[in-house]
């Protein structure tokens, strides 16, 4: 007499996946292999691409990118977004422009209340999105033409121009520039303290998201807020947070470039929020929340750096960088649309 016996039932959770599928699956790979293509084209079609003055070139308009997409990125995996972002670069280094040029305040406490000034509006995005319900893209672009409003009228009122000017002869200037401002020689190129600036925040920002209770958080109301809320996760704190990183990464955008060119203008980040943004979608993020990378944002706005000044080294018309940008995006949105279909990931 023979006994039938149940066919084995196989845990989907302890079968292995192949590693090939599973690096693809990760949200930085398109905008690596994307990096690697533009890199090697403008390489071989451009001589001044690979000097030390090109490649001090090109790193330091993406660290300045990549530190503000770094944190959008984080932001849009959180689920919101911030059209303020640009405008909050201006901003903060008008303010320390301003208050120390005009009324002779000093330059480090300029700094501590300029920074305060960026937190605290970041804190007042995030009350009004979470209290409200409204879309954070309504409430960011309702700041943002706040912030440039207030750039462009009251440093006329105050210096009855739109730029500042005289930084240099500020006291303790040279001492912050070494912070924010400075360079340093390796490998025979002139880096910028921004490209330092940018590995280090890329760094706590992979760091946080992917091996800390914050980074879990922070993926959890970006995907299914509701749900999150109903398993503890502090929504209101995590997203005040994103909100707050933002607008202090903002403050570090402004200060790295005020205390390297030593003058703002009043029109300083006008514009560049979307370019934070395509660098962050470029690098994985979904434009849903829940899903997304520092590393592949660092990437994307090293893609757009490169593309940036590559097309000035090959002489290239420089509006051919718009369709670039958003030939580059739709592509992005294609691919990242792909690897979460593969990846299980619901929107």
């Amino acid at each position: 007499m023979t006994t039938a016996t149940a066919p084995a039932v196989t845990d989907e959770r302890v079968i292995r996946t192949n590693p090939f599928i599973a690096m693809l699956r990760r949200p930085e790979v398109g905008a690596a292999v994307a990096a690697l293509a533009i890199f090697l084209y403008f390489s071989l079609s451009t001589q001044a691409f690979l000097t030390p003055a090109g490649v001090s070139t090109w790193l330091y308009s993406s660290s300045l990118f990549g530190i503000m997409a770094v944190a959008v990125a984080m932001l849009m995996i959180g689920g919101e977004f911030d059209l303020s972002a640009g405008a909050m670069t201006g901003t903060t280094a008008l303010i320390v422009g301003v208050i120390t040029t005009q009324w002779g305040v000093n330059i480090w406490l300029s700094l501590v209340i300029s920074l305060a000034i960026a937190l605290l509006v970041g804190a007042g995005n995030a009350f009004i999105v979470m209290k409200t319900g409204l879309p954070s893209f309504i409430v960011t672009l309702a700041t943002f033409f706040i912030l440039q409003g207030i750039n462009l009228a009251v440093t006329k009122l105050i210096t009855g121009t739109v730029a500042i000017q005289g930084m240099g002869a500020v006291p303790g200037f040279d001492q912050v520039k070494v912070i924010f401002g400075s360079s340093f020689p390796f490998l025979g190129m002139n880096v910028k303290v921004s490209v330092v600036w940018w590995i280090a925040f890329t760094a706590l920002a992979s760091w946080i998201l992917l091996r800390t209770r914050a980074g879990n958080w922070i993926f959890a109301v970006g995907g299914q807020m509701t749900s999150a809320r109903q398993v503890g996760v502090p929504v209101m704190k995590t997203k005040t947070g994103l909100f707050m990183t933002t607008a202090g990464a903002g403050w570090l955008v402004g200060m790295l470039q005020l205390f390297d060119v030593s003058t703002v203008q009043a029109t300083t980040g006008i514009g560049q929020e979307f370019i934070y943004i395509i660098c962050a979608v470029v690098g994985g993020c979904l434009l849903t929340g829940g899903y997304g990378s520092a590393i592949g944002a660092a990437i994307g706005a090293l893609i757009y750096g490169m593309t940036l000044q590559g097309i000035v080294f090959a002489q290239w018309d420089n509006n051919w960088l718009k369709a670039f940008l958003g030939g580059m995006l739709l592509l992005a949105v294609l691919v990242n649309l792909y690897v979460r279909r593969q990846a299980g990931v619901r929107s």
